[in-house]
C-alpha cells in the first residue's frame, strides 16, 4: 500500500510532501543549474540570468510531470494540463526562495562557474527552497491538489 493513501481523507504525510517536492527541485534545478550556467559563461548580468534560469526551472519542472503522466497513458491536453495543476505552485515558490537566497547572497551572481561560492549558493538555495517548499506541497497534496493530482493518476 502506498503511505499517501494509508491516511486518511484530507492528510497528507511528510514523507509524500518531501517526495513530491524533491520530484519538483530535480526538474527546476536542472532548468535552474542550466541557466545559471549560460548566463554566467556568456557574462550577463544578473536580471537576464536569473530570468532564463526561472524559465528553464519552469521548463525542465513541468516537463519531468509530463514525461510521467504521458507515460502513464494520459492524452497530451490532459497531460499538459495535470502537469500544470501539479506543479504551478511548488515551482513557483520554489523558485521564489532560490533565487532570492542567490540574489541575497553577497558576491553570488557575479561568481564564475570555476568558483565555490557559485556552486555552494546554488546548493544552499536549493536546499532553502526544498525546506521551504515542502510544508507547502504537503498543504497541497492534503487538499488533493499539487502533486496529488499526479498521484491519483497511478
Amino acid at each position: 500500500m502506498r503511505e499517501h493513501s494509508r491516511h486518511p481523507a484530507g492528510a497528507a504525510s511528510w514523507g509524500t510532501a518531501a517526495r513530491a517536492t524533491l520530484h519538483c527541485l530535480t526538474g527546476c534545478a536542472v532548468g535552474e543549474v542550466l541557466g545559471m550556467v549560460i548566463g554566467t559563461a556568456l557574462a550577463w548580468h544578473t536580471a537576464p540570468t536569473m530570468l532564463l534560469a526561472i524559465v528553464l526551472a519552469f521548463l525542465f519542472g513541468y516537463s519531468f510531470t509530463l514525461y510521467a503522466v504521458l507515460h502513464a497513458g494520459l492524452p497530451l491536453r490532459t497531460a499538459v494540463r495535470t502537469a500544470l495543476a501539479a506543479d504551478t505552485v511548488s515551482i513557483t515558490v520554489m523558485e521564489l526562495v532560490d533565487n532570492g537566497v542567490i540574489a541575497l547572497t553577497p558576491g553570488a551572481m557575479e561568481a564564475h562557474l570555476s568558483e565555490g561560492l557559485f556552486w555552494w549558493t546554488l546548493a544552499a538555495a536549493f536546499a532553502v527552497a526544498f525546506l521551504v517548499t515542502t510544508p507547502v506541497n504537503r498543504v497541497l497534496i492534503a487538499r488533493g491538489r499539487g502533486h496529488a493530482v499526479v498521484h491519483r493518476l497511478h
